[in-house]
């Protein structure tokens, strides 16, 4: 077996991918981790949906396993340097997703300015005009170039903040966004777009510190992970008024039980990854990721199997040797 797929493909994708590649569909293995764990012996590569995880046990059940694809989600649970670490390529398109998650922020953020009501001098609700704001951009995601297109075209004034590019790199002038940093990003925006990649060491970036100097009756739209926020803070945030509202994307499990810090929490708006689930994203991501993991396997493997030792996996020395 060359191609192990756990998630419904379009048939003009798995034609093209049948005619190069062994292909084994097989999405019931979803439910069932140990029938996963004996299939993905012989596979190369691996379509994953994101209900799957990827950790260091699974690969180390995959002596042959050479790539990895996700179409329509991130990677937070796919163990990226256990992949390294074996030679195992994750293979994403996050690019393809980009106008989607484009669409989808704007669209938010039209809403939120508009359904979310503010109080004028003389006692009346209204809305506001995207074209009247100043909307932050938390990130420079693939979806970053669309909005900096896009928002100026309403009016809004554009400014950005990113952990990974220094304010004076010309990316900021390039796309006309003002490089600001997070803090005054945050009290200087009537609106902020949060779209940061997430990595562990961003866990909670988005606390106190940074939420606590919310622009008074700002409003967020989030389609990064929920762990860049600090579930305490945003709660407080909430509640204390400081932020109008709120509206992730991209939720883990549990976070809005009854117990934790979010639940009941007025102006909070959760969808399930919305934002890059469109019927045309899908079909630019899985072409791209069937091309690549194709591109993959039609290198010649080099020669022996040698799959280093991984961190947390003792060796099984009573197991095949991995070198032909």
């Amino acid at each position: 077996m060359s191609v192990l797929i756990l998630e419904p493909l379009e048939a003009d994708i798995l034609e093209w991918l049948a005619e190069r590649h062994q292909l084994q569909l097989m999405p019931e293995l979803v439910s069932d981790p140990l029938a996963l764990r004996d299939a993905v012996a012989q596979a190369k590569a691996i379509l994953l949906p994101a209900s799957v995880a990827l950790d260091v046990n699974l690969i180390h059940h995959a002596p042959r396993l050479r790539a990895v694809g996700r179409i329509n989600a991130g990677a937070e649970n796919i163990d990226m340097e256990a992949c390294r670490l074996a030679n195992i390529e994750v293979v994403r398109a996050p690019t393809a997703t980009a106008s989607a998650e484009a669409e989808f922020i704007v669209g938010a953020l039209l809403s939120l300015l508009r359904r979310v009501p503010i109080e004028t001098l003389d006692g009346s609700l209204v809305g506001r005009e995207l074209g009247c704001a100043t909307v932050g951009l938390v990130g420079l995601g693939p979806s970053v170039r669309q909005l900096a297109t896009v928002l100026p075209i309403f009016g809004a004034r554009v400014i950005g903040y990113d952990p990974g590019l220094h304010h004076a790199d010309p990316l900021w002038a390039q796309w006309g966004i003002e490089p600001y940093g997070l803090r005054e990003l945050m009290q200087a925006s009537d609106a902020v777009s949060v779209q940061l990649a997430y990595f562990p060491r961003y866990r909670g970036l988005m606390g106190e510190r940074v939420l606590g100097y919310c622009k008074p009756e700002q409003v967020l739209v989030s389609t990064s992970h929920s762990a860049l926020f600090d579930e305490q803070a945003l709660a407080e945030a909430l509640q204390s008024g400081r932020l109008l509202a709120a509206w992730l994307d991209l939720m883990e499990p549990g976070l809005l039980e009854p117990g934790r810090p979010l639940h009941g929490v007025p102006g909070l708006q959760v969808t399930p990854r919305l934002a890059a689930t469109t019927r045309e994203s899908r079909m630019r991501a899985a072409w791209s990721v069937a091309r690549r993991i194709s591109e993959i396997l039609s290198v010649p493997e080099p020669h022996g199997d040698f799959r280093p030792t991984l961190p947390g996996v003792e060796p099984d020395l009573a197991a095949e040797p991995r070198w032909r």
